[in-house]
């Protein structure tokens, strides 16, 4: 399948899909080596700006619904699909995160016919992916921006009020990570922490989280990983100062004090999977600026949400450090930190856990005095 790779109208480079696995068997003709996704060509050195088929690989295949997603196996059948590559083609890679797609030889087909932000999208990906049954003798419609999101929780997009909606579930026993997004965005709001609004809707009983995307037609998502693949990393170098210099060669601005910021969030909370998809950058899609860290997002997976052990050993942390008592050492200014603003955050939490009712009151105790302890931790 000849495609070319798109940055919105502007042709980007010349691609051959495999028709089965929608993996890329080739690269062809380059037109604009500076609108390469991020991280899939060096940005020094003899290769400069030549892209290798391995990391737009790596690139392209990032785009899909990770393996990992609960009951993906089950939905690919119900989609007649094989693997979540081939979902990448059904629409043309595009998703709510950035202003890339691919475009088959000869469709004649523009940004403006296709993208997701201004134009209406199946809502039948979202609904398979949520356990429903297609329609009986339906074909199944898989132009969709849930094609190309990532996690493996529960997810969906949804337009309501023509915003763009992500839908997101909980798991386990205490559904808990939706109640988690909406603790993280009081303690951000009230830090003056730049984030991504979260709230709340409970559907047959379960609860999920709901955001518009941040992203808009002008700006795209750049996810950490991809800026920590345009320079080799040097042996002396930790994660941290490793992705600061990748940051710097590319001249993204205000990186530490806004990473700083996320990793003292991360430690109230406890989050454990800030992985390097879980945050990002955001540039300008038409001249290529870079504004800084996005918002914060993506914080559910927090406050022991799958332990019944509140605050007990040494909490996990990513992505720089395996502990939050080591991570968050690598904070070198906590002066914006406002312990007054957090005086009756207790309050606050105790009113959004009590809209849950999977998490009973002793839980709900244990996880209030755990975060106000935390809090009072910050240096």
């Amino acid at each position: 399948m000849n495609v070319t790779l798109m940055h919105k109208n502007i042709p980007v480079a010349d691609l051959v899909l495999d028709g089965e696995s929608g993996f890329i068997e080739k690269i062809g003709y380059v037109h604009d080596p500076t609108r390469l996704p991020i991280g899939t060509a060096w940005y020094t050195g003899a290769e400069k700006g030549k892209p290798e088929r391995r990391r737009l690989n790596d690139w392209w295949v990032g785009r899909s619904i990770p393996a990992s997603r609960d009951n993906i196996q089950a939905a690919l059948l119900k989609m007649h699909v094989l693997q979540t590559t081939e979902l990448l083609s059904k629409c043309y890679g595009l998703s709510l995160s950035d202003q890339y797609w691919v475009c088959p030889e000869d469709s004649g087909l523009s940004w403006e016919d296709v993208n997701f932000f201004d134009n209406l999208f199946s809502t039948d990906v979202g609904d398979i992916l949520f356990g429903h049954e297609p329609q009986t003798n339906a074909c199944v419609n898989l132009m969709s921006p849930d094609n190309t999101s990532d996690g493996w929780l529960q997810k969906k997009w949804v337009i309501y009020d023509d915003k763009r909606l992500l839908m997101k579930s909980g798991s386990g026993p205490y559904q808990q990570e939706p109640f988690n997004e909406l603790i993280a965005c009081a303690i951000m709001k009230r830090l003056n922490v730049p984030h991504v609004p979260y709230t709340l809707t409970i559907q047959n009983n379960l609860p999920y989280s709901l955001c518009e995307t941040f992203v808009t037609t002008q700006t795209e998502l750049v996810p950490a990983w991809r800026i920590a693949q345009v320079l080799p990393k040097n042996n002396h170098d930790s994660a941290f100062t490793h992705l600061l210099r990748c940051a710097d060669a590319l001249g993204i601005p205000h990186v530490q004090p806004a990473l700083e910021k996320m990793l003292v969030v991360d430690y109230i909370i406890a989050n454990t999977d800030r992985h390097y998809n879980n945050f990002g950058f955001v540039r300008d899609a038409d001249t290529l600026e870079w504004h800084g860290l996005a918002p914060i997002y993506d914080s559910g997976t927090s406050l022991w949400h799958d332990s019944q052990f509140i605050n007990r050993g040494i909490a996990k942390s990513k992505p720089f450090r395996p502990a939050h008592t080591e991570q968050i050492k690598l904070v070198q200014d906590f002066r914006w930190y406002d312990t007054g603003a957090l005086q009756d955050l207790r309050d606050e939490c105790t009113e959004i856990l009590s809209k849950s009712e999977y998490i009973n009151e002793d839980r709900r105790i244990a996880i209030v005095q755990a975060i106000e302890n935390r809090c009072h931790q910050i240096p």
